[in-house]
């Protein structure tokens, strides 16, 4: 497994039990919640509320919360008002690198959660630029791999704006621009196909492989603990953990 499609992945949240997806809808709602409150409740003209809105989406997020959350961000929301962006970089165990992106109301709360999380697993963090120089901001569609005939599917991609188109197991993963994002996923529905999941994240330009399965436990118990905060949004990493190590590490 590597880290650019992160721990928690979309087929791990997605299975979750009921609290852990209200938790999840919560994180969603703060993100289109600011979005809409930074740039404007219209996608078509705030890129980041239309990346909010594609993450809500492929995690079924039922329309009304979407546009609920959309209308508590344009108005005089105070939940909106209180809101920051701030982002934690650092190193795990084997010398992982992490990217911590929060919305939070309370830095020092935050700022706390975090360090605990990396302290607690062997990990360090570090400053701001510490490691997100490894990493590229990718937008990612993913679709079955089941039925689906690869250059049909490229094909849409390409017209929709999409870089590459690769297979992963049972998967195609489709990256883009970020801008792209949501013009590949609407290029790709529009010719048939079943999207999985839409959303930006960062992808790293090497990975580091974590073949030690007391290592492994590390990494993955920094990334779950970072992802339990109720503030924390997204934590991306650039960790590759062979299979058969996952396996073990799973059992």
């Amino acid at each position: 497994m590597s880290g650019h499609s992160k721990w928690s992945s979309i087929k791990h949240k997605k299975g979750a039990a009921d609290a852990k997806r209200g938790k999840l809808f919560s994180k969603l709602s703060r993100a289109i919640i600011v979005a809409a409150k930074e740039g404007g409740p219209d996608p078509a003209g705030n890129l980041a509320l239309q990346n909010a809105i594609e993450k809500a989406r492929s995690y079924s997020m039922p329309k009304d919360n979407i546009e609920r959350a959309i209308a508590r961000g344009s108005g005089a929301d105070s939940d909106a008002q209180a809101f920051e962006t701030v982002v934690y970089e650092g190193y795990g165990p084997s010398g992982v690198a992490v990217i911590v992106e929060a919305l939070t109301d309370n830095r020092n709360r935050t700022a706390s959660d975090v360090r605990h999380a990396f302290d607690k697993n062997d990990g360090n963090l570090g400053g701001s630029g510490a490691v997100s120089w490894l990493f590229e901001r990718r937008g990612i569609v993913v679709v079955s791999a089941d039925g689906v005939d690869e250059d049909e599917l490229m094909l849409a991609a390409a017209e929709g704006g999409a870089d590459d188109v690769s297979r992963d197991g049972s998967i195609f993963e489709i990256v883009s621009a970020p801008e792209n994002l949501a013009t590949v996923r609407e290029a790709l529905e529009d010719a048939g196909f079943t999207v999985d999941s839409a959303e930006l994240t960062m992808v790293p330009k090497t990975t580091i492989e974590v073949a030690d399965e007391s290592e492994a436990k590390k990494v993955l118990r920094l990334i779950d603990q970072l992802e339990e905060s109720d503030d924390v949004q997204d934590v991306f990493a650039n960790f590759d953990i062979p299979e058969q190590v996952l396996e073990a590490v799973a059992s």
